[in-house]
């Protein structure tokens, strides 16, 4: 019951943070926050299919599969807070996304385990920092990419 309050806990909290954004902030990170939930969905489509960890508590009834509390609360809309401070200054984004993502893998993940929640299975904490650090150059040049894209043209 504790893990379930949890993860809802999770999944809807960081959502709420998104009220101290401007509206023009969220219009223009909200973009690459929905296409970082797009790539998470992948990565736990692929760690299902291999077998990388085991869900074992979830709140919807694919969450066997994917960690929703994860992938489309805290990850996704930690994604939005980094971008909102640090999309402008290449050198610091990557260091914050590296503590972050080291923070997820070696202390978060096994927290879960703890919990009963998740555990790693096929996968080491440094494999996984590998997967999740490499998505944040993804989403990074896909955020730079949709700026130049969306910028107003000058007639």
């Amino acid at each position: 019951m504790t893990a379930k309050v949890l993860l809802f806990i999770g999944f809807l909290l960081p959502w709420f943070s998104l009220y101290f954004a401007k509206a023009d902030t969220i219009r223009r990170f909200m973009p690459v926050t929905i296409f970082t939930s797009l790539l998470m969905t992948i990565v736990f489509q692929i760690a299902y299919t291999y077998g990388w960890w085991e869900i074992h508590e979830y709140i919807v009834p694919w969450g066997y599969m994917i960690d929703v509390s994860f992938a489309y609360g805290v990850f996704s809309v930690g994604t939005f807070w980094i971008f909102r401070f640090t999309s402008h200054h290449f050198p610091l984004y990557i260091l914050i996304n590296f503590i972050m993502d080291a923070f997820m893998c070696f202390a978060a993940l096994p927290l879960l385990d703890v919990l009963g929640i998740a555990n790693y299975k096929n996968i080491t904490p440094w494999q996984y920092l590998l997967v999740i650090f490499g998505i944040s150059f993804v989403i990074y040049f896909y955020h730079k990419w949709q700026e130049k894209l969306f910028k107003p043209s000058v007639d």
